[in-house]
């Protein structure tokens, strides 16, 4: 009989939860409280050897600039390469890794003043200067990319000298201190050809250099042996493989072939627990998915189809039996810890959902003047198991209310330019997930504001009450009065279906046992050196 592999499955603290989402005001915690070392080991020197981790994601990464890019697989990888004036903690504080110790606050939380670490040097031997910091955070909005949210509430954001960098804000927004976590750039490395700096010769100040790629297929990183931070990576180099089919990903682990797997597949978590050589390295995440509608043209314009869908199919089902034990049911548009950070009336939302009841879906599709009697839903999915069987069961629902469904299975760079076009000819339906920081504006405002149709909001959902409430709790630093907008905002969201919430996704690994030290991380990150960790393998 072989042995059972532990199962390394881990909650975020409570105290750091209740800390960091919601004990108290974001301005009073814009101070750098420092971790305690989180579950992963004490970083160590070192540049010892380490030898080559493979690492499997559950889809390609396409690009690496963090000016532009807006994909977690991508990120994974940029994520070792780059880094930003501050990352969070394994219990989601906000730790100094460009800068040199925490932001100075003035203007009421307009003015936000960050020292840097004058030792910090980019790949190509360049310092990291304030210039460089000023420009990371000013592209995105300049270029107009999909993460120029990101950066919009920033008025302006200068060099106080080499060392020293001042951002100030269009208004006192609270949420300020979760966006001082932006990869920085080398400008004039950047400048001098954008196109090549995002996907042939990406150049950063972090512990690992890109080494080569091809899309679907791999990519190589390796240690920067003059690495100017501490700890110097253990491993010497790191190859990440795209595996899309969840039990393919899997026999690659038990074959040896990957050392980590990301994304276990419901059906294959015992799998890993019972392997005699690997085990199960997960925490609950900061992540939301949903089924989100197409507000703006089609049938799904009418809220009245949406609650029929509702009535379609049940969530809760669809949950239990793709999804779990990888994820929990969620009834609101922002993380489960969010919401208890926040003491959101999750148990209130819940009951907005309706049970399943196909008769009352076909009474109000057939009572919908919108929707034709040969009507087809175009539902679109990502690459990915789960969120294409939740598509499938609405899908499932619609056909068994008396009409059509097509579910199509796109991949990443095709949904991404799909998605949010807002044309009933791509999409009636999509399901997609967001992963955000420790603040419910790095959810509602990039899902539902008008102003980021288009862009990451692709459901054209128009409520300007709604609107007016995400954009009023952007521009205040009062947590009561936050945690007020959000609750009507997000009642008003639920009850008018422009979304249908349906999990949060455990950040899970399957790691060889020969693997030391690679920590699951809250956020939809990782690291493979940290102040709190550095991988190795034996």
């Amino acid at each position: 009989m072989s042995d059972t592999g532990p199962s390394n499955e881990r909650t975020v603290p409570r105290r750091a939860l209740l800390q960091t989402v919601g004990g108290v005001s974001a301005l009073t915690l814009a101070g750098c409280l420092g971790g305690d070392g989180g579950d992963g080991g004490d970083g160590g020197d070192g540049g010892d050897g380490g030898g080559r981790l493979t690492l499997s994601q559950a889809k390609s990464p396409i690009e690496f600039d963090p000016i532009v890019l807006n994909d977690v697989p991508s990120a994974e990888v940029a994520d070792q390469i780059f880094e930003a004036p501050y990352r969070f903690s394994q219990d989601l504080e906000l730790v100094p890794v460009l800068a040199s110790g925490d932001p100075e606050i003035e203007r009421s939380g307009q003015r936000w003043i960050v020292p840097l670490n004058g030792d910090a040097t980019f790949q190509n031997g360049d310092p990291v200067t304030a210039s460089d910091v000023a420009y990371s955070y000013t592209a995105p909005l300049e270029e107009e990319t999909e993460n120029a949210g990101e950066v919009n509430m920033i008025e302006t954001v200068e060099p106080v000298d080499e060392t020293t960098v001042q951002f100030d804000l269009a208004f006192e927004f609270g949420a300020f201190k979760w966006y001082l976590s932006r990869s920085v750039v080398p400008e004039s490395v950047r400048e001098e050809d954008k196109d090549a700096f995002n996907k042939e010769e990406p150049v950063g100040s972090g512990p690992f250099t890109f080494e080569d790629w091809s899309e679907g297929e791999f990519v190589e990183i390796s240690r920067w042996e003059d690495y100017w931070g501490e700890p110097v990576p253990n491993l010497e180099t790191v190859e990440f493989t795209p595996v899309e089919e969840g039990t393919t990903r899997i026999t690659t682990l038990e074959s040896g072939e990957n050392d980590v797997v990301k994304d276990i597949p419901p059906q294959s978590w015992e799998t890993i627990e019972n392997m005699s050589n690997a085990s199960v390295e997960a925490v609950e995440g900061v992540s939301y998915f949903y089924l989100a509608f197409n507000c703006n043209e089609g049938p799904t314009a009418d809220p009245q189809v949406r609650e029929a869908v509702d009535y379609a199919f049940s969530m809760d089902d669809a949950v239990e039996q793709f999804v779990e034990p990888t994820g929990v049911r969620q009834y609101a548009p922002v993380p489960g810890v969010l919401s208890e950070g926040w003491d959101f009336p999750v148990d209130e939302w819940a009951d907005i959902a309706h049970d399943k009841d196909v008769d009352r879906a076909k009474e109000l599709l057939d009572d919908a003047g919108a929707v034709p009697d040969d009507w087809t839903a175009d539902i679109i999915v990502p690459p990915d198991e789960k969120r294409e069987n939740i598509g499938i069961s609405v899908g499932n629902g619609i056909e068994a209310a008396g009409y059509s469904a097509n579910v199509t299975r796109l991949d990443w760079p095709q949904f991404l330019e799909q998605y949010a076009t807002g044309s009933a000819d791509d999409y009636n339906m999509f399901t997609l997930g967001w992963a955000g920081s420790p603040d419910p504006d790095t959810f509602l405002y990039f899902l539902f504001a008008q102003e980021q149709e288009g862009v990451t909001n692709g459901t054209y959902y128009r409520n300007d009450q709604v609107d007016g409430n995400i954009m009023q709790a952007r521009q205040a630093t009062d947590r009561e009065e936050r945690r007020s907008r959000y609750i009507d905002a997000i009642t008003t969201i639920l009850e008018d279906r422009a979304h249908i919430p349906s999990y949060g996704l455990k950040n899970s690994f399957g790691v060889r046992d020969r693997v030391q030290d690679f920590v699951a991380h809250p956020t939809d990150q990782f690291w493979l050196v940290s102040g709190e960790n550095n991988v190795s393998v034996q």
